[in-house]
């Protein structure tokens, strides 16, 4: 079958796809920001029991809500006299698990001044 040039001209993008072709990512762009989704509860919940002296731990989805990919705000305690290297070292064994489902993660960490 053959094209029948752009819009206007009977084209439509939507008709050579098949009837039940799912587009994930357009589902990911409808995300709220009232609350916490379920995937930045599961990671701040692991992140507290991980790190009890943390002073703040924030976690968002910036992937939109699919929980692809993370950014994770830790100020602690137990990262004083640390290295930023073995900060975020510390972060991601924390995370070992979850970060096998991730495509990416973005990570500050700190520690609180007094």
């Amino acid at each position: 079958m053959r094209r029948k040039g752009s819009a206007g001209m009977g084209y439509s993008p939507r008709r050579w796809m098949a009837e039940d072709t799912e587009v994930p990512f357009l589902r990911c762009a409808q995300r709220t920001f009232a609350s916490q989704t379920s995937g930045e509860l599961k990671v701040t919940q692991i992140l507290k029991e991980k790190f009890p002296q943390a002073a703040t731990i924030k976690v968002t989805d910036i992937s939109g809500g699919c929980g692809s990919m993370y950014e994770i705000h830790i100020e602690s305690e137990e990262f004083k006299d640390k290295r930023i290297l073995q900060q975020h070292q510390m972060v991601n064994k924390a995370l070992k698990e979850e970060i096998k489902e991730m495509h990416g993660l973005r990570i500050f960490t700190s520690v609180p001044k007094h």
